[in-house]
């Protein structure tokens, strides 16, 4: 899937990215690590504590989906590690230093290649931009992945209260970074959201890091030469 090449009165000037699965990938063996954690600390059985973080998190997705600050996102895991204390056991006490331990951000790590190709867009002029479908921490997970300081606005929809695929999000997004939708190439790893953007006039392509949409890129590196295409046509 490729990117729309832009006219002559429409210079790409800036390259939005999606987080999770784009930029960023929420790693499982995490959830193994801070098990053995736990198990070491409150001598619990590893395999019944993963079980548990994991099964908490897949039914909770999107119950922050109403989020709006950090004031709200703090509150929501105040609440969601007493929820985890209860699952496992444990007393209430426990759950301030549990999920110091293991916030929400360490279980992320960036895509390979992703600082080098960064990078690689500021020194070649561009702005960069994450619009990702997140909790209002959004610039806590980007430093823990170590790509903060490449990244000129991050919007965490949650914080705006519009989510992808709504239009809104695109428009604020181009509107932080102070362009046109049609100066921004988009990376998204779904594709409902990537024909949302191109609805709005930016370029935009969809990235498959697992390699099984033949249509996508399949490597972060890909946006470089796909940003030479876009500046030469």
């Amino acid at each position: 899937m490729t990117a729309t090449p832009p006219t002559e009165s429409t210079p790409l000037k800036a390259v939005l990215f999606d987080r999770d699965d784009t930029i960023a990938y929420t790693d499982r063996e995490i959830y193994a690590e801070a098990a053995r954690w736990a198990a070491g600390k409150y001598g619990l059985d590893a395999r019944a504590v993963g079980t548990a973080m994991l099964g908490q998190w897949q039914e909770r997705a999107l119950t922050w989906w109403d989020l709006r600050t950090e004031d709200d996102e703090t509150a929501f895991w105040d609440s969601y590690g007493l929820e985890l204390m209860e699952r496992l056991g444990l007393p209430a006490s426990d759950a301030d230093a549990f999920m110091a331990a293991y916030p929400y951000e360490r279980f992320m790590k960036p895509v390979p290649h992703a600082r080098e190709v960064l990078q690689e867009l500021r020194a070649r002029g561009l702005k960069i931009g994450v619009l990702s479908n997140t909790l209002p921490s959004i610039a806590r997970t980007l430093e823990e992945v170590g790509l903060a300081d490449l990244v000129d606005v991050a919007v965490a929809t949650c914080s705006v209260g519009i989510h992808k695929p709504d239009a809104g999000a695109f428009l604020h997004a181009a509107e932080a970074l102070g362009l046109r939708p049609q100066e921004v190439l988009f990376v998204d790893d779904k594709a409902e959201n990537v024909e949302a953007a191109r609805a709005l006039g930016m370029q935009a392509t969809v990235i498959d890091l697992q390699g099984q949409d033949r249509d996508a890129i399949h490597d972060l590196r890909a946006v470089l030469e796909l940003v030479g295409e876009l500046v030469r046509a």
